[in-house]
């Protein structure tokens, strides 16, 4: 490990990354399952653990208990997280949807691997849906979606601001390829101060009440309609996206996650071949940063959207840009990733028959 202007230099996994985010975070305890390709977040924190006996945590049984450990913990005030990818993140959806109504700030670091069920333990990006609406409830939650190690680890930190000011579950999605490959990052390992989260039940002679279960359609009705009302509100202050080269561009490539580093690479080579290509790709995908897409198609012929799923990003996109009349041709390729020399031969000949 080495400093350089104040940063640190390391040789670090997604997951250790994510890890190191939550510590920085101010998080205090994990509960957590192991399960591929995530456990090495849970072996990370473990390994802080060791060095810190502040910091605490808790194989559970199942992802299910963990995904409850993390509402207990919460509603005494303590800054608790969980990790999982693929089925272990389905069994999460019940706690998830219970923060979601309930207001609890929730955080999940999700690696994303291929479904449905058991399928593989490496790359993937198949669980955008289960992520922004999953559960049995209308997907307020916060969804990031990290491009590389050193955002995997801003993100962490971010995800956990964002849960406890706002009030609504956050989850940021991470993949097999990028919890488990190593690089090295320079990290501003400025820990947050220290959390001072009282407990959300409050003292014992206060009276809170948060509720679940509803005894009329009114009742949860007006419920909702006030979480509604509040994501809304804030929704504008938590949406996150970056561009690039999409000044002049007449040809945009949307990509999230790791899929976006490599179209960026893509959208360079474009340029050379002297193709008017860009990139937008969202930091949060729920909720989507509307305002800026609208800004960057302006002057748009045509948008490709790449991803690894059956086009679980190209709906959300879909529905933002209806009635735009802009031509979007979708890419999904479900469990495998993209190279930037594909997303060019498959470009490519669309603008030879221009």
């Amino acid at each position: 490990m080495k400093k350089e202007n104040n940063k640190q230099k390391l040789f670090i996994s997604g997951n250790e990354a994510a890890a190191l985010g939550a510590l920085d975070a101010g998080a205090q305890i994990m509960f957590g399952y192991p399960i591929t390709p995530a456990s090495e977040i849970l072996e990370s924190w473990i390994d802080e653990a060791q060095k810190n006996k502040q910091l605490k945590f808790l194989q559970t049984e199942d992802e299910i208990a963990a995904g409850f450990g993390v509402l207990g913990a919460v509603l005494g005030g303590v800054r608790a997280f969980t990790a999982s990818a693929g089925p272990g993140h389905i069994l999460l959806q019940d706690s998830l949807a219970m923060a979601e109504a309930m207001r609890l700030p929730f955080v999940g670091i999700m690696m994303q691997r291929g479904g449905p069920s058991t399928g593989t333990v490496n790359f993937s990006q198949q669980e955008v849906n289960l992520a922004a609406f999953g559960g049995n409830g209308d997907g307020l939650r916060i969804v990031y979606s990290a491009a590389s190690v050193e955002e995997m680890y801003g993100l962490v930190k971010k995800g956990f601001a964002s849960a406890w000011r706002w009030r609504f579950p956050t989850i940021i999605l991470g993949d097999g390829y990028l919890g488990k490959m190593r690089t090295e990052v320079q990290l501003r390992r400025r820990a947050l101060p220290a959390a001072k989260n009282n407990p959300i039940l409050g003292a014992r002679s206060d009276s809170t009440n948060l509720r679940n279960c509803y005894s009329s359609e009114k009742s949860l009705g007006e419920m909702l309609c006030q979480n509604i009302a509040d994501w809304k509100k804030f929704e504008t202050q938590i949406a996150e996206s970056a561009s690039f080269m999409t000044e002049g561009a007449d040809i945009l490539i949307l990509a999230h996650g790791l899929v976006a580093a490599a179209a960026k690479d893509a959208v360079v080579e474009l340029r050379r071949k002297n193709i008017k290509a860009g990139l937008w790709r969202p930091i949060t995908l729920n909720p989507l940063d509307a305002p800026s897409l609208k800004k960057a198609i302006a002057g748009i012929k045509r948008i490709y959207i790449f991803e690894s799923s059956l086009n679980q990003f190209a709906r959300i996109i879909k529905y933002e840009l209806f009635g735009s009349g802009i031509e979007i041709i979708e890419r999904g390729r479900p469990a495998e990733g993209f190279m930037a020399e594909e997303m060019v031969a498959l470009i490519m000949p669309d603008k030879h028959r221009e």
